[in-house]
């Protein structure tokens, strides 16, 4: 037997966890053209699919996470609706699918889509509402299983972390899975929204923290050391801390105190490579420090972050590592149970997914 040549149309195949995809990120252009019409929004920058398309990608790739997040501006404006919040739930989940995703946590923040009179709880139960949707066309339509939950976002340079955390223990019965914290990070420590975590670790509840993209090692440190974060947001300035060895190797790398705990933890680091390129946290896919971290053994996972900004799939992203840095799928089986093994889902449900979805899967790409 002999390998599967790992291109795209493979790599589709390949079944796939995703951690880290941001809703408001990955909306279909034609979708944000007819949400607009039906809600009046007329500050769209292109009035065709692809156009609009290539919009969202150039402009975020500006090198600036603060000018990153301008884009959000446009897809979020048409997403104050119930019916809007769930086609868009709905739509993400057919997307995913069909890039081979099986398991994937999609984030969004509640507080973004009050604009047109909408609550937190009606914004929260048309979001999940068209998830559940999504899984059911998926399932109905071609026979696929994909399990998606929903981690609740709260922005951190507003004030409602401790309220939009109540809101993810709410609905956690509902396909609620955590809570995050995303948003600017100079300036917005994740050490201001301190209630907030404090109430989900007295609740028993899972969250993840942005941390380490635009900013360095004090927002690693704290998300941690202070917050208790289960997983880091991009965490990619971790290379801060590490100090690798002659020429740039992994034979006597040193690393720093937090680097060290980040990897005795098994603590998960989100990695967004097309992302991170487009914000600045990295020159380029081949300058990106996911390879070294991967030789490293730190616990990485690979993620989309924004489909319609970084104009990528998890497929597409797989692409880039592999003709960066010569995976092969052995290497890409292991990212993915490392994020299987990370979600938060429960144990048995993860071995499951592992043993009966993920093994199976890369076992007949293996060859």
């Amino acid at each position: 037997m002999t390998h599967t040549p790992i291109n795209l149309a493979s790599l589709r195949l390949a079944p796939k966890v995703l951690l880290h995809d941001h809703l408001d990120g990955g909306l279909r252009p034609q979708t944000i053209l007819d949400l607009a019409q039906d809600c009046g929004y007329t500050d769209l920058p292109a009035d065709n699919p692809e156009e609009l398309r290539m919009w969202f990608r150039d402009a975020a790739d500006s090198g600036s996470l603060e000018l990153y997040l301008q884009t959000f501006g446009h897809t979020v404006a048409v997403m104050q609706t119930p019916d809007a919040l769930a086609r868009v739930a709905r739509e993400c989940v057919e997307d995913l699918a069909a890039d081979g995703v099986v398991y994937a946590e999609v984030r969004f923040a509640p507080e973004q889509h009050l604009d047109a009179g909408l609550s937190l709880d009606e914004v929260m139960e048309s979001t999940l509402s068209g998830f559940a949707e999504g899984v059911r066309t998926v399932r109905d339509q071609s026979g696929q299983e994909i399990v998606v939950r929903c981690l609740v976002t709260a922005m951190r340079h507003a004030a409602r972390s401790r309220e939009i955390a109540e809101l993810a223990v709410k609905y956690r019965q509902d396909g609620v899975c955590g809570f995050d914290i995303a948003g600017a990070e100079a300036g917005f420590p994740p050490s201001r929204h301190l209630d907030a975590f404090e109430f989900l670790q007295k609740e028993n509840a899972h969250f993840t923290i942005h941390a380490g993209e635009a900013f360095g090692l004090p927002s690693i440190h704290e998300a941690v050391a202070f917050c208790g974060a289960d997983r880091l947001g991009h965490g990619v300035r971790i290379m801060d801390d590490i100090e690798l060895g002659p020429e740039r190797t992994f034979d006597g790398a040193k690393l720093g105190l937090l680097a060290n705990y980040i990897r005795d933890k098994r603590i998960p680091l989100e990695l967004c490579p097309s992302s991170n390129v487009q914000t600045g946290a990295a020159a380029s896919i081949a300058e990106h420090p996911f390879n070294q971290l991967a030789q490293l053994q730190f616990r990485v996972t690979v993620n989309t972050d924004n489909r319609l900004m970084s104009h990528t799939t998890m497929s597409e992203e797989m692409l880039k590592l592999v003709e960066t840095f010569g995976y092969g799928w052995s290497d890409l089986e292991r990212f993915t149970i490392n994020a299987m093994k990370s979600a938060f889902y429960s144990f048995d449900k993860r071995l499951a997914i592992i043993d009966e979805v993920i093994k199976p899967g890369y076992a007949v790409l293996i060859g």
